[in-house]
């Protein structure tokens, strides 16, 4: 809509006619859609939010609704807040039963599910070794310290009550952490969020973990996977949209002593830094699966990893060794 604005012949409008007109020209601007970016430290990690709105306020507000959710998870689920839902399972669920909120409860049955699912290579009761370690101190157990906490770690030892959202642990010694899925979890609540927002375009990063809606305007969002050595360079570059991935590595969390790296993705089995892998990047539909099963697989190793993958049909994974070589699921084709 155009408005003619110019002076009439013969003097100046009278009366509240400009006023009106202006109004009316504010109200026929559209908005100027743009891309919104924002990043916080948040659970540990650096989490950034990117989506097209047709509105900079509404964007903003909608970033900012993620980054809400976000903190929120993270007041729930933290096992560094003694205050948190799963600090007081921790601290008392072993000598009686813990009623928690119906998100943890889920999360915790999910995250068995996962445990049941690769054989108990996803397993979060691993916190029961992985507490004694401390990567900033460059702290790490001893042999002897890990074998006496090693029985803890079973995710059988979780037992969850359907009827009350109760949690037990069947035995003491065993903690949890949900270290491995829970930011996953983040991210799927996250693009939960923008969608009821109404936004179409948006990525939602945390870490490693990441899930995409929409595209570029007509283009794919395109990822990298970094080298495991160097943060500057890349692996290998994938183009995504409307699915979520996960990259998972020895660089994240770690320190070198005697030229052994202890990092925080430990093998239940051993209570130990696993070694088979340098990263695990896994694709699928949401977050909280990409999550669980890029330490799966890096416990897993390369080949089982990577044909656990592929029984599963709906999930592609990349796989980069130790000696550097990087292997690929049957659903990816390499460049």
């Amino acid at each position: 809509m155009r408005f003619d604005t110019r002076m009439p012949r013969g003097g100046a409008i009278r009366g509240p006619i400009p006023a009106l007109l202006l109004l009316l020209t504010l109200i026929a601007v559209p908005a100027q859609a743009e891309w919104l970016q924002g990043e916080q430290a948040i659970m540990g990690t650096r989490c950034v939010v990117e989506l097209w709105s047709t509105d900079r306020s509404r964007g903003q507000a909608a970033i900012d609704a993620v980054f809400t959710e976000f903190r929120r998870i993270d007041a729930l689920m933290s096992t560094y807040k003694p205050e948190s839902e799963l600090s007081r399972v921790n601290a008392t669920a072993a000598t009686a039963p813990v009623r928690v909120s119906r998100e943890l409860y889920d999360l915790l049955a999910t995250s068995i599910e996962y445990s049941k699912l690769t054989g108990g290579a996803f397993d979060v009761t691993y916190a029961s070794v992985g507490y004694l370690y401390d990567y900033r101190a460059r702290v790490h157990p001893d042999a002897e310290a890990i074998a006496a906490a090693l029985p803890g770690i079973d995710y059988r030892h979780i037992e969850l009550d359907p009827e009350t959202h109760s949690v037990r642990l069947r035995q003491p010694g065993v903690r949890i952490d949900l270290g491995g899925i829970a930011k996953g979890h983040a991210v799927d609540r996250g693009i939960a969020v923008l969608q009821a927002l109404g936004i179409d375009r948006a990525m939602v990063n945390a870490g490693g973990d990441t899930r995409i809606i929409g595209d570029r305007l007509g283009r794919p969002w395109v990822v990298g996977i970094r080298h495991p050595d160097d943060e500057h360079k890349v692996v290998l570059r994938i183009p995504l949209t409307d699915t979520a991935m996960s990259t998972s590595g020895d660089y994240e969390r770690y320190f070198e002593e005697d030229g052994v790296r202890y990092h925080h993705i430990l093998d239940p089995r051993t209570g130990r830094s696993a070694a088979k892998l340098r990263s695990v990047t896994i694709i699928a539909a949401t977050a909280t699966r990409t999550d669980a099963l890029t330490k799966s697989v890096f416990v897993m190793g390369a080949e089982d990893g990577i044909r656990f993958i592929d029984t599963l049909g709906d999930v592609d994974a990349i796989a980069v060794t130790p000696e550097g070589k990087v292997l690929y699921s049957e659903g990816l084709t390499p460049p």
